[in-house]
């Protein structure tokens, strides 16, 4: 996923970019930030953290964490017990997530339920959540070799400082954020706040270029 944002940053012609990742997006978006530095111009994380960096303790469930990681990132599992039943999942993931009632309509759902509910639909979360608790050792290493040299913006909602704390540890250049009031699903949520925040990261960056 990385190699493959690096390339449509090309094929579009792009390039530099500011990009943002929410949640399981974050190790992806930070490999392709770290490898391809030219690429980006800042980097946003959302209610995120990484492999290597505690990303595998949200599968622990002994200490905490959540069924859902193991389960969605087991070969095969999601598509045999969910067939059928994806808008169940679903509903439990977005009560979980959020605390903003109506933020995920039922419109929403319908369509994340038809997409997941195609043959291979939970292909692409099983070799998320499996790359997330199997390669935290690569980024790890990529972190300690290539920290973020670019700005980094680090945005919370009800689980904060868990992004900041973690993006403190592999870049050098950290503002935070907390957007109160709002989940786990914070642009969902708190749409014009968090706007504003990315924003406001972004518009400064510009200038100072």
């Amino acid at each position: 996923m990385a190699e493959d944002l690096h390339l449509l940053v090309g094929q579009l012609g792009a390039g530099p970019v500011h990009v943002t990742c929410q949640d399981i997006s974050g190790g992806p978006v930070f490999e392709f930030a770290a490898s391809h530095p030219g690429d980006v111009l800042s980097f946003t994380g959302v209610e995120t953290t990484l492999p290597g960096y505690g990303m595998e303790m949200l599968a622990d469930v002994s200490n905490g964490g959540s069924w859902h990681v193991g389960f969605l990132a087991a070969p095969g599992v999601a598509e045999l017990f969910l067939a059928g039943r994806e808008r169940v999942m679903l509903d439990w993931a977005v009560s979980a997530m959020t605390v903003v009632p109506g933020a995920v309509t039922s419109a929403d759902i319908d369509e994340f339920t038809r997409t997941y509910a195609r043959p291979g639909g939970w292909r692409g979360p099983e070799g998320l959540y499996r790359s997330a608790l199997t390669g935290g050792g690569r980024i790890r290493a990529l972190a300690e070799a290539q920290p973020l040299t670019v700005p980094v913006l680090a945005v919370d909602g009800v689980n904060a400082p868990f992004t900041e704390q973690t993006l403190r540890q592999v870049a050098r250049d950290v503002t935070a954020v907390r957007i109160p009031d709002a989940g786990h699903l914070v642009a969902q949520e708190a749409p014009a706040a968090f706007a504003a925040a990315v924003g406001d990261f972004i518009d400064r960056v510009d200038r100072d270029r």
